[in-house]
């Protein structure tokens, strides 16, 4: 029998950790609380976001002392192939020394926790909240038949 072929990355022990490869990634779906841990999702229910998008995550990580890049990839889990629900963030977390960028995010599940604390906090995450229980009040109390019609 034939040996196995080795597994090729793109890291390199001598990459640095500036090296965009080197980076770590975080998908939307990581901290979405619609989806189950066998959809993606990497933490518990009661901390994730609803529907977070990539856009909210490089909003929040871009006032840490964190390099951020976007990438318009979709991440392997996702059923749809809709455009908004494409994108991946990649962080940089230490400096070509080792030390890390902001100490307070030591590791991935660090940033995500972090991540997903802010999201809720963001305006247009505020707005949209009382947008839509307006909405409701509003179809709610316009009450009367709703109804076909006669038909002439």
């Amino acid at each position: 029998m034939a040996a196995s072929q080795p597994v090729r990355t793109n890291w390199h022990p001598s990459k640095k950790h500036s090296d965009v490869e080197r980076w770590v990634c975080i998908y939307p779906a990581y901290i979405n609380s619609k989806k189950t841990r066998q959809e993606g999702r990497r933490l518990p229910k009661d901390v994730c976001v609803e529907n977070p998008t990539y856009a909210e995550i490089r909003d929040v990580l871009s006032v840490t002392n964190l390099r951020v890049g976007v990438e318009n990839k979709q991440y392997s889990r996702e059923c749809s192939r809709e455009l908004h629900l494409r994108g991946r963030i990649r962080v940089q977390m230490r400096n070509d020394d080792g030390t890390p960028c902001n100490p307070e995010l030591n590791s991935r599940e660090d940033i995500m926790r972090y991540v997903s604390t802010r999201i809720p906090q963001l305006k247009t995450r505020q707005g949209n909240a009382g947008n839509q229980q307006t909405h409701v009040q509003a179809q709610q109390s316009a009450g009367g038949k709703k109804g076909k019609g006669k038909r002439r």
